[in-house]
């Protein structure tokens, strides 16, 4: 009775991707769903990321540094190395911006290398919610809405540094120019203006789906070993061997998605990075 109501593999994937969202989404893009499980853990993450960079400062002495101390500064002096080598200009924003982005992403990334099963498990038996992803990242809307954060940093900077008549006379003559004769002029003032459109939002969006792409695929590799192990009877035959694959499997993938977590927050960190030196410079 038990295995006929256990759900199908593709019946348990499917929940385990299934937001808990205020209601339905009807259409691809729909603003009025709120996936209130992206919302929390972002939220909780980056609590946790501001308490322990305040910890870390107030915690902060001239003598033999501990432990944590060493590692915070040796995370904070690789931040300003490179702000210092892609950003030429003012920064006492920026360096901790990107300080920041970095531990954020880090920490929301980390949550998928916790058991698939105990955030639903809690939820599901403590809180009785009955869908819950709680990793942000995995999430197309927690992504593109932190790389339009980026957006709104680049067009910030680009009216800061160049003013905004510079950042319109930019935005209409680069990179192509323009001309004397009125009818070119306002023909490469189109063009120059839908190529800079575009290359913001391209910006915006691939910065976006680069994480989230890396961490749903890793994600969705969690299931499936978890799905391995699923499959075990608890019965001696040659199910167990699913049972090894699943902890040798998930023991490896365990390993290097420690590398993938680290990895992805370093790169969205250097992308917002650049995006925001580039808005510093003129084309």
């Amino acid at each position: 009775m038990a295995t006929s109501q256990a759900p199908t593999a593709t019946e348990y994937i499917v929940h385990h991707l299934t937001h808990n969202a205020t209601e339905k989404q009807k259409f691809i893009v729909d603003f009025s769903v709120i996936n209130l499980d992206t919302l929390f853990f972002s939220i909780v993450c980056l609590l946790v990321t501001l308490l322990t960079l305040r910890a870390a400062a107030r915690r902060a002495t001239a003598g033999v540094p501990g432990r944590f101390q060493a590692f915070v500064e040796m995370i904070v002096e690789m931040v300003e190395e490179q702000s210092k080598s892609i950003v030429h200009g003012d920064r006492t924003f920026i360096a901790p911006l990107a300080l920041t982005v970095f531990v954020w992403i880090f920490v929301m990334n980390a949550i998928d290398l916790i058991p698939v099963e105990w955030f639903p498990w809690i939820a599901h038996n403590v809180f009785h919610i009955e869908y819950l992803r709680p990793l942000p990242t995995a999430d197309v809307n927690g992504t593109i809405g932190l790389s339009f954060g980026v957006l709104l940093l680049m067009l910030y900077y680009g009216v800061k540094i160049k003013g905004f008549g510079g950042w319109l006379h930019e935005l209409v003559c680069a990179p192509f120019g323009t001309s004397k004769n009125p009818l070119f002029a306002l023909l490469l003032g189109v063009a120059n203006l839908g190529i800079n459109l575009i290359e913001y939002v391209a910006k915006m969006v691939s910065l976006g789906m680069r994480l989230f792409g890396n961490m749903y695929a890793g994600e969705l590799l969690f299931f499936l070993i978890a799905l391995m192990g699923g499959f075990w009877a608890w019965r001696l035959d040659g199910s167990i061997l699913l049972a090894v694959g699943h902890v040798l499997a998930g023991l490896a993938w365990w390993l290097f998605h420690v590398l993938i977590v680290t990895l992805q927050a370093f790169i969205f960190m250097m992308l917002t990075l650049v995006y925001i030196g580039q808005a510093h410079e003129g084309h």
